[in-house]
């Protein structure tokens, strides 16, 4: 089963990605033989972040595309998002540039809902030294715009989860532990369904 991950690429003040840290901590340490995972650093631009992920489901098919980003705000805290939203984007990416009209797909619906059940997912999962938490709203930035595209395209096969800044107690080792203990058990609710 080909499995798809992706974090991003450096933006304002964040010269290291804690993101794309992880995403490769992930890939280095694998999910068992049966899962052939790659990878792919995503700009923090939304134009091309939503042609990459277009690219990886019409290309790829994966049976599961997991996008991973650095949620400034939190400490020591991964944070599991149910859905993506298509309206509402009106910050500017890396390039100076937002959506037309504030929106992801001009013909797409509301919200698209995660076909894992993050909740569940959050109820099963422990990590030791790290909160995880659930949340419904992924932040009308570039995080939110990629996994709305990725539900889009995918027929709701995505997950996002966002990760906390780099530090002395979080390092890239400690979240590619993290993000593979709770991908394993994403990968469960896949075999399920």
């Amino acid at each position: 089963h080909l499995s798809f991950f992706s974090g991003f690429g450096p933006f304002r003040q964040y010269l290291v990605n804690s993101s794309w840290e992880a995403v490769k901590e992930l890939s280095k340490r694998g999910l068992g033989k049966n899962i052939d995972l790659r990878i792919m650093q995503l700009p923090v631009v939304y134009q091309k972040a939503k042609q990459q992920v277009f690219k990886i489901w019409t290309t790829l098919q994966p049976l599961l595309t997991v996008h991973v980003g650095l949620a400034s705000s939190t400490k020591a805290i991964v944070i599991l998002e149910q859905c993506g939203k298509n309206k509402g984007y009106q910050e500017m990416d890396a390039c100076g540039f937002y959506p037309e009209g504030g929106c992801c797909m001009l013909d797409g619906p509301e919200k698209i809902e995660s076909t894992i059940n993050m909740k569940t997912l959050w109820k099963n999962i422990s990590v030791e030294g790290m909160d995880i938490i659930f949340s419904r709203d992924a932040g009308r930035y570039i995080c939110d715009y990629t996994y709305y595209a990725s539900l889009y395209y995918g027929n709701g096969k995505a997950a996002f989860i966002h990760v906390p800044p780099l530090s002395k107690s979080v390092t890239a080792d400690f979240l590619g532990k993290a993000l593979q203990t709770i991908i394993l058990e994403m990968l469960k609710q896949c075999g399920e369904e």
